[in-house]
């Protein structure tokens, strides 16, 4: 129990470490190039009248260039496992998680190319295991569309930090998910709320787990 609420206070400062960090000003070649742009525009509007009409504020889009990190918590909704400590059938050994997913680019102008990690924790045969996730993700469409509804796939390896005796300490992870998504709500902060399928086969042993999940969190921009 401790454990658990270490990490999520953990967790809790590392989202509001992110937020500062997303909205610190930015700096560099790219940032002055756009403060001289400003200025110039504004010298050569000089003999212009002063009055401009003011257009809405609309969220900035992202661009192939713009990053992205989603954090959340996540929690099993249902979980069946089989052969992972009992020779039966097991229900309920899913529990909570936390989930990073980070935007690497932008592929083809349609998809996202994404790292995923997430930290999750089980109870089978009534013993707790941990296991950590590191999957390449692909969703649809892409962040720059700021369409709000997103589809994809991830896949990669787990690795157990503790894992029940003669279990294999190695998994392979896979999750199909679907989600809402609303970037730049609080200047360089929105948010997410997902579900879907979270899945895993262990390599070394007939373990093997198939769930549903449901996460949410939020997304920093930067």
């Amino acid at each position: 129990m401790e454990q658990k609420l270490a990490l999520k206070i953990f967790f809790l400062f590392f989202i509001m470490g992110l937020n500062a960090l997303a909205n610190a000003p930015k700096v560099g070649k790219k940032a002055a190039a756009k403060y001289f742009q400003a200025q110039s525009g504004s010298a050569e509007g000089q003999d212009q009248p002063s009055f401009q009409p003011r257009h809405p504020s609309s969220v900035e889009p992202l661009s192939t260039e713009d990053r992205y990190l989603a954090l959340g918590l996540s929690q099993y909704l249902s979980t069946d496992s089989y052969n992972w400590g009992s020779s039966t059938k097991e229900e309920g050994v899913g529990k909570w998680g936390l989930d990073m997913t980070y935007r690497i680019s932008q592929s083809s102008n349609l998809l996202d190319q994404a790292v995923r990690i997430s930290y999750t924790e089980f109870e089978p045969a009534g013993k707790r295991a941990t296991k950590m996730s590191f999957m390449y993700a692909l969703t649809l469409p892409d962040a720059g569309s700021q369409f709000p509804l997103y589809f994809g796939f991830a896949v990669g390896p787990g690795i157990f930090f503790k894992q029940l005796p003669d279990e294999s300490p190695l998994a392979l992870d896979y999750q199909m998910f679907a989600g809402l998504r609303l970037f730049n709500v609080f200047e360089k902060t929105g948010f997410y709320v997902e579900g879907g399928l979270k899945n895993h086969l262990q390599l070394t042993s007939d373990g093997q787990v198939n769930g549903t999940y449901f996460s949410a969190g939020a997304i920093f921009t930067f």
